[in-house]
């Protein structure tokens, strides 16, 4: 399925656990050194103060450098302890790899958003985008936090309406719809 941001809340409600998603438009970009900050510019009401806007954001959770781009583990600390204030700012879509706990799973049913993973191809993911800026924090270097304009953006949905692609069962369940 082909989504272009910002993401509505119809877009989430019509995803179903493991599609196949690319994603057109802006994201923004961080991991741990950024998106607890991003998570006090929130509650301090200050998003406005870097031109920030969440709502139906999506985040990849990467650092970006001269390398390219790649996800980060989800549930690290500080990422996975932010996605829940993030959903609920308005990011309807959060971009890494890993397990995230259910804890977080629920959180993201409860802001209408969902989690999803790509594999670490730094090749690829860099090839979809096509303009970069520093959004906030520039004394962070590649982990300071960054809108990246995308094309075709890939990503498979991992978790949503309270389900997991990494739920023993629903692999399996997936699996065998595929089959």
């Amino acid at each position: 399925m082909k989504v272009t941001t910002p993401i509505t809340e119809e877009v989430i409600k019509d995803l179903v656990l493991g599609d196949f998603i690319t994603i057109s438009g802006y994201i923004y970009a961080g991991r741990d050194a950024v998106l607890p900050k991003i998570v006090s510019l929130i509650k301090e009401g200050r998003l406005e103060d870097f031109n920030i806007d969440l709502k139906g954001a999506v985040i990849f959770h990467t650092a970006v450098s001269q390398a390219g781009i790649g996800p980060t583990s989800s549930n690290k600390l500080d990422i996975e302890s932010s996605i829940p204030e993030l959903a609920k700012a308005g990011v309807k879509i959060h971009i890494g790899k890993g397990i995230l706990s259910k804890a977080t799973i629920e959180a993201l049913q409860r802001f209408n958003s969902v989690y999803a993973v790509v594999p670490p191809v730094t090749a690829l993911l860099s090839s979809k985008v096509t303009k970069k800026y520093v959004a906030a924090f520039p004394e962070e270097g590649m982990e300071a936090f960054h809108i990246l304009e995308v094309e075709e953006f890939p990503a498979v949905v991992a978790a949503i309406h309270g389900r997991t692609l990494h739920d023993t069962d629903e692999v399996r369940k997936v699996q065998g719809e595929a089959l």
